[in-house]
């Protein structure tokens, strides 16, 4: 009985602020006659799950992944690789010509160059032997191209096979930097740092002392190369590739990558200037994620539990019961539908247990390609989010009425112009539940959401040969009697 009138308090509440609206005259007497024609009923259905592999993941994302490691809970290895390209303020100026003191051959000169990859976190030891490769773009990849996280430059022939190709051998902590440095976090970001101050010679046959004295004069020969990024990533730096080739043990979550040209000038006196050109949400940026795809799929047909995978691994695929939700109710207003989906806890434990994943995202399988796509951003009608509780140990959507309401009203729409139309989709019930990033404003609305492309994985209640209690959907109806 308690319970009963706990739903009916919970339902009042979410009709209250639904009809709430400016006029205020006649709320005394309005509301107490609704509540005496108000008719509260609940009821509870059985959802189905099952784990979908996702193949691959729009890679555009502020954070590159990079390294290669073991998953502790396959043994399966997991590599993350990167493209970046290098962003350009409107109109950049190097110091005039004749200011440059760094000279060669009366020409100018950068006295060194270099690309620092700043994270500011990893998974794995950070003491573990890594091996990269960077490779000079031969084109950029384009903006207005939606590359996923199996795109290779390499194997797309976006690579210079005659290019800038530095080998470059790190730990994630760079032991050539004393330790009373590298733990000033006020002064000290970590960072892989890899020089390019070999000669490098350009498309056109032009060698020069380093990468960073081409820049350079890239910029004196004509300036307009500057103007903005697009010319410059077009004009003068297309972007680089970074490449794992040896090393398991950890994966860098890269958050900026930085092309550094050093040189002297002087004005006053002698210094030493620095033009920075970094990867920014301005430019492009993608990762390239391999995966075991046979240990995935061999995840994925586990019926007795559900994955939640990352990154680029598994999804969790869920079939809303939607006709049983709305037969009977067809004049009815759903005020709440609650779906909570139960981590079942990890067996492996150690050190490198991967994470939990902490924000999962529900919409309608039709959408997984189309929402990154067009940058959507949730809406609570056909999109919701769900964090993880720790306290409780599961994801709480706490209220997809919107789901369930739109997904009806899309099947009898379809309805409408073919009688066949369940048959033709029979995925319209169906709704998939990703792992994803968020990027807030100062006001904590949601700007972005991404896929989250950090390492992560656990495992759900659910699956056709589930053993535990079945995951339900808990819907709470009103209307309106008008006897």
């Amino acid at each position: 009985m308690k319970g009963k009138i706990l739903a009916v308090i919970m339902a009042l509440v979410s009709i209250a602020f639904a009809a709430c609206d400016d006029t205020t005259d006649t709320i005394g007497t309005s509301l107490t006659d609704n509540l005496d024609l108000l008719k509260v009923t609940t009821d509870t259905f059985t959802v189905t799950s099952r784990s979908f592999v996702a193949d691959s993941v729009l890679a555009r994302n502020t954070t590159a992944y990079l390294g290669k490691v073991r998953d502790p809970e396959t043994d399966a290895y997991i590599t993350g690789e990167f493209m970046t390209q290098f962003n350009t303020l409107e109109n950049y100026e190097f110091p005039t010509r004749d200011s440059i003191v760094s000279v060669l051959d009366g020409d100018v000169i950068a006295d060194s160059c270099e690309i620092r990859l700043f994270f500011d976190s990893f998974y794995g030891d950070s003491l573990a032997s890594m091996n990269l490769t960077v490779y000079e773009m031969d084109e950029p990849m384009e903006e207005g191209v939606q590359y996923y996280s199996n795109f290779d430059p390499i194997a797309n022939n976006l690579v210079r096979t005659d290019g800038l190709k530095v080998n470059k051998t790190y730990t994630l902590t760079d032991l050539t930097v004393s330790s009373d440095v590298r733990w000033d976090e006020d002064t000290y970001t970590a960072n892989i740092k890899i020089p390019l101050s070999d000669p490098y010679t350009d498309k056109d046959g032009n060698t020069y002392n380093n990468y960073g004295t081409y820049v350079m004069r890239k910029f004196y020969e004509e300036p307009s190369r500057f103007k903005n990024s697009y010319n410059f990533i077009h004009e003068v730096c297309p972007g680089f590739y970074f490449k794992i080739n040896d090393g398991i043990g950890s994966m860098a979550y890269v958050f900026v990558s930085q092309l550094n040209v050093y040189f002297k000038y002087k004005s006053d006196s002698t210094y030493l200037g620095t033009s920075k050109f970094s990867g920014t949400e301005e430019v492009l940026q993608t990762t390239n994620i391999t995966n075991d795809k046979q240990t995935i799929q061999s995840l994925a047909d586990d019926n007795t539990c559900t994955y939640i995978k990352t990154p680029s691994g598994i999804f969790t695929e869920v079939t809303l019961p939607v006709d049983d939700i709305v037969t009977n109710h067809e004049n009815d207003t759903i005020n709440t539908a609650r779906v909570i989906l139960t981590r079942i806890n990890n067996n492996t434990h150690g050190n490198y247990t991967l994470d939990v994943p902490q924000t999962l995202m529900m919409i309608p399988k039709d959408s997984i390609y189309s929402f990154f796509e067009n940058e959507d951003i949730v809406d609570y009608k056909k999109s919701f989010l769900a964090t993880y509780s720790s306290t409780y140990n599961y994801y709480n959507f706490n209220n997809i009425s919107g789901m369930i309401t739109f997904l009806n009203e899309n099947k009898q729409k379809g309805l409408e112009v073919n009688p066949n139309w369940v048959e033709e989709n029979p995925d319209w019930n169906k709704v998939v539940i990703i792992p994803v990033s968020i990027t807030t404003n100062s006001s904590s609305q949601i700007v972005k959401v991404v896929h989250d492309m950090s390492l992560t994985s656990t495992r759900l209640i659910g699956g056709s040969d589930n053993a535990y209690n079945p995951i339900t959907i808990s819907v709470i109806y009103s209307k309106f009697s008008h006897e």
